[in-house]
């Protein structure tokens, strides 16, 4: 594969999961409106449950995608050893949380404050994430 074409491959990979970190966003903002709220916001819960899967799915895909990316690249996939950590844990704390919000029944606290807690980790380590690509593509 050129090397050309690789480079653009990173830039769509890094574009690509700007907007996956956008989507995670929205998620989270959804959830805070939904776990601050008095009353049941049942239209806030149906977008976040509906959201939440895809999500998922597009995270994970960004992951595989840019391990896949790389390897093509270069033959090995710790040639950015941080990067790949750091995505691996979030990807782990993706799908954690997928199964976290399955167990999640009515006001039970439990779940909801795990799944709440993973989210936010989620979110933070995607910034790190974003710190962590730029180095590598300027």
């Amino acid at each position: 594969m050129s090397k050309e074409l690789i480079s653009y491959i990173k830039l769509f990979h890094g574009a690509y999961n700007t907007a996956v970190i956008l989507l995670f966003v929205y998620q989270g903002v959804l959830g805070l409106r939904i776990r601050r709220s008095d009353r049941k916001p049942f239209h806030l819960i149906k977008r976040h449950r509906q959201i939440g899967p895809f999500a998922a799915l597009l995270g994970i895909s960004g992951f595989v995608a840019g391990t896949t990316l790389i390897y093509l690249d270069a033959g090995r996939i710790f040639l950015y050893p941080f990067h790949f950590i750091a995505g691996l844990a979030v990807v782990s704390l993706i799908i954690a949380t997928y199964i976290i919000s399955g167990k999640i029944k009515g006001a039970d606290t439990y779940w909801r404050d795990r799944h709440y807690f993973l989210g936010a980790l989620i979110i933070s380590l995607y910034f790190i994430q974003v710190f962590l690509g730029l180095g590598i593509l300027l």
